[in-house]
């Protein structure tokens, strides 16, 4: 497998496994915020703005990868 590709793939894995986990993080954090003041959970504005913050940042992991990896392969 071509190592841009190999990278690229690997760098897809890990943005969607972090963005995965932030969601449910921030999720779990509203939800506990709405049990201890009895109301319905609602995503404040700064829960938004994480999660966005997480995707946006990502979304350049893959051509990260896809860089590093075949920079990396192109010195050995």
């Amino acid at each position: 497998m071509h190592p841009a590709l190999e990278g690229a793939l690997i760098g897809f894995a890990l943005g969607a496994l972090l963005t995965v986990y932030e969601y449910y993080s921030v999720k779990k954090q509203v939800e506990e915020r709405a049990a201890e003041k009895h109301r319905k959970p609602e995503f404040e504005p700064q829960d938004r703005t994480r999660i966005m913050a997480v995707l946006r940042f990502s979304l350049f992991l893959p051509a990260g990868g896809a860089i590093m990896f075949w920079l990396w392969n192109s010195m050995t």
